[in-house]
């Protein structure tokens, strides 16, 4: 028999729990730590987060980063908040998206647009004043008639030391960072030192694995410091330029010459305008992006780069659209036998590592002993002509590319309705009419974002151009840009490929390139909302 409703409200009111929407007792709470293994998934999630908070914040305080080490702070504050709360049920969901989101997308591209506006480089890394310790120790020259001491490098704790014996004198010392030290009680060796009190001689692998810090590690003394040559051999030495923080300029001890910092371009630089090689990290401002129209090496060929760089891309997707679209036809016929071993067949290519394959298809274009010369009897330099470098990386990206196509047109085909085609030909349309008509545009509004975003990856195709051709046809007045080198690879050549990176300006291209994908992608999903509103 039916409750009543008197007897419903009697039930509520004695203290019993509302049913829940399934009919079933609810037995965990809302956040899912109702049970232990959610509540000990939670602990070591949330430990595992503050661990790598932690291990973040090290290196921040280090380096007085107190921006980041804010930020680190105030998103574990965020996490342990949201997770320990009962509340804000649906950020548990979006905040580990939200941070992903941000360390993969946004901080890249924050950190490559604020990079634009600076020199940093290969000679411009760091301040002004490790830029003088750097110039300092380039120019470190031994010292006359001091002595040259016998090494065996040793660690005190996890601080490394030298321990150094005077051959002449037989006298030992031990030299740290705050400077040098009589050394009592030391074990000597065919004139070396093998072991000291309190110190741990390290052996030649030791040493190897630790080069860099060793090659760097001075002792500083009266008459300048004590640096290693190799691992075996200590000398006093002076630096020959230093710095005069009176004039904020570097002085050559030798020659009397003169460099004085220039904070507009991150160097010292002397009366003729001559900037020494190490530098520091300044804001240039628009100065890597004017580069672009004012330098005229870049110039002259950036327009034509471009040119090419649209081609590539527009080519390479009309080609694998258009081959990948006559094979799905073809294939999506009932009546063709074999289907499955055909469609096999073709996408085998996709399965292929594309470098490898890049660099196969590189030796088969080869002019001396490639299979294509041999197969069509030719001598072609098919990388040393402009035209036959372009069309035989379209060709590559052809038997590349038309596969995918044809995996992506052959699912839009099978999820086009069979009735809209065999309602046409009931009306007496023709097939190519029935096509042009109904599944063309049909697959257009599926394959449109596909489409543009196949553009984008082609714009950018860096391995297509730098694994076949290099770039390759270069020009002798040139040879920095080449016939078939698009925006990506023609910055890769600018920025790396020269004396040292530049960085900033490689940032202020990519900032180039980034604005033009964008523009052309939102104008392109704009046309993809059109045709669908007129479909």
């Amino acid at each position: 028999m039916a409750r009543s409703t008197a007897d419903v409200e009697t039930t509520r009111s004695a203290g019993a729990p509302p049913p829940s929407p399934s009919g079933k007792e609810v037995g965990l709470t809302a956040d899912g730590t109702g049970s232990p293994l959610g509540l000990l998934f939670k602990i070591l999630a949330l430990g595992l987060f503050a661990a790598v908070a932690v291990f973040a914040c090290i290196p921040l305080i280090r380096t007085e980063r107190w921006v980041w080490l804010a930020v680190v702070v105030v998103v574990t504050v965020i996490a342990f908040w949201v997770y320990l709360s009962p509340r804000p049920i649906p950020l548990k969901y979006l905040l580990p998206g939200t941070l992903l989101l941000l360390v993969f997308q946004v901080l890249p591209v924050v950190f490559t647009v604020s990079t634009a506006f600076t020199n940093f480089s290969d000679g411009h890394r760091g301040s002004q004043e490790e830029a003088i310790a750097a110039i300092e120790g380039a120019s470190l020259q031994r010292v006359p008639d001091s002595p040259v001491f016998s090494l065996s490098v040793a660690t005190q704790g996890s601080d490394l030391a030298f321990l150094l014996l005077d051959p002449d004198t037989g006298d030992t010392f031990v030299g740290t960072e705050d400077g040098l030290d009589e050394l009592q009680g030391a074990d000597e060796s065919d004139g070396t030192i093998t072991a000291a009190d309190g110190f741990t001689v390290l052996t030649t692998a030791e040493v190897a694995a630790r080069s860099e810090e060793v090659a760097t590690f001075t002792v500083p003394t009266d008459d300048g410091v004590i640096k290693s040559q190799g691992v075996s051999i200590a000398y006093v030495g002076a630096p020959q330029q230093t710095y005069d923080p009176a004039c904020d300029c570097i002085t050559d001890a030798v020659t009397g010459e003169v460099w004085t910092a220039d904070g507009d371009v991150g160097s010292f630089v002397d009366a003729d305008g001559n900037a020494l090689a190490q530098g520091w990290q300044v804001n240039v401002g628009l100065e890597n992006f004017s580069r672009v129209l004012t330098d005229p090496t870049i110039r002259a060929s950036f327009l034509r780069i471009i040119v090419w760089n649209f081609a590539f891309a527009i080519i390479t997707v009309v080609i694998t659209f258009a081959l990948g679209l006559l094979v799905a036809l073809a294939l999506n016929n009932s009546r063709l036998r074999g289907r499955t071993i055909y469609r096999s067949l073709i996408i085998l290519p996709y399965a292929m590592p594309v470098v490898a394959m890049y660099l196969v298809w590189r030796e088969m274009f080869n002019t001396d002993f490639g299979l294509i010369n041999r197969m069509l009897g030719t001598e072609i330099n098919w990388f040393g002509n402009t035209a036959s470098s372009m069309i035989a990386i379209l060709l590559v990206q052809l038997w590349l590319g038309y596969n995918y196509m044809f995996l992506v047109i052959t699912g839009a085909l099978q999820s086009i309705p069979a009735d809209l085609t065999e309602a046409a030909s009931v009306d007496g349309a023709k097939k190519f009419y029935s096509f042009r008509t109904i599944t063309f545009p049909l697959l257009l509004v599926a394959l449109a974002p596909l489409l543009i975003a196949s553009f984008a990856f082609n714009f950018n195709n860096f391995s297509a151009i730098y694994l076949l051709s290099e770039g390759a046809p270069f020009s002798p007045d040139n040879p920095a840009a080449g016939a078939t080198d698009i925006l990506i690879t023609y910055t890769y050549r600018l920025a790396f490929g020269g004396a040292g990176a530049d960085y900033g300006f490689a940032a202020a291209i990519s900032v180039f390139i980034f604005l033009i994908v964008g523009v052309i992608s939102v104008v392109g999903f704009r046309q993809t909302r059109a045709l669908e509103e007129v479909n």
